[in-house]
């Protein structure tokens, strides 16, 4: 006898579509086809993050009305750079996204990275500022823990190598000055650029930033190895040590 099972119940604010009747296709499938054509026509700065984010789990998932799986990412992390720069644990934790769904959206954060890395390679970063700043915001701003990066120059300021050289907390990580100075002597450096990032969202550089900062300086200088600036991100934007005049 065969027995009949129950239907699993719908992902409350991710239900499947109603089934369309024979010939149709369902509703979303014309709506799939307009955001397609607006962001064509007019760019991605006419979408609203929830849209392209909707765009991007097109592929993902499709056989699905995604808008309120994206307008529940959205308001569960913030935004859509905060979206695809989420830990894929914490991705999944969210009804409707599944391990392979999370991994395609790190693919998405992966490909910015690699853009705003190519937009600084090979080039003076003291002259590509912006460049650099935009490459620094897409690697770390977002970030729910602390991570302190150096990025090494040499001596016409190209980048020899972007390390990150610790993670912390969402409020501290620790940072030993004297293998910031052996590595940049392994890597024949010059000069390097310091950056770390408060995951509050406040760029503001604390007490314990400008220490540090100055500790660096102080152990890199007798070696004649340059700190241009060490750069805070944050989601609110960042700040430059050296702008502000603190180093």
């Amino acid at each position: 006898m065969v027995r009949r099972t129950a239907e699993p119940p719908a992902l409350p604010g991710l239900a499947e579509a109603a089934p369309a009747s024979a010939g149709e296709a369902p509703h979303y499938h014309g709506h799939r086809e307009r955001l397609r054509a607006r962001f064509a026509e007019a760019g991605p700065e006419a979408l609203a993050d929830y849209e392209l984010l909707e765009l991007a789990l097109f592929r993902s998932i499709p056989r699905r009305d995604v808008k309120p799986l994206a307008k529940a990412l959205i308001r569960r992390f913030g935004s859509f750079a905060e979206v695809i720069s989420a830990d894929p644990a914490r991705l999944t934790e969210v009804q409707g996204v599944s391990a392979g769904v999370a991994a395609d959206l790190k693919l998405i954060e992966a490909a910015g990275r690699r853009l705003a890395r190519g937009a600084i390679a090979a080039r003076p970063l003291l002259g590509s500022w912006g460049a650099l700043i935009e490459y620094l915001r897409a690697t770390m701003a977002f970030s729910g823990r602390e991570e302190f990066r150096v990025l090494f120059l040499d001596r016409r300021n190209h980048l020899i190598a972007d390390e990150v050289q610790g993670r912390g907390t969402v409020d501290h990580t620790p940072v030993y000055p004297r293998e910031v100075a052996r590595r940049a002597l392994e890597l024949s450096a010059t000069a390097i650029i310091l950056a770390h990032n408060h995951p509050s969202g406040d760029p503001t550089p604390s007490g314990a930033d400008i220490r540090m900062t100055r500790e660096i300086v102080s152990v890199l200088d007798p070696l004649g190895i340059v700190v241009h600036d060490h750069v805070i991100l944050g989601r609110e934007g960042h700040a430059s040590l050296k702008g502000l005049k603190l180093i």
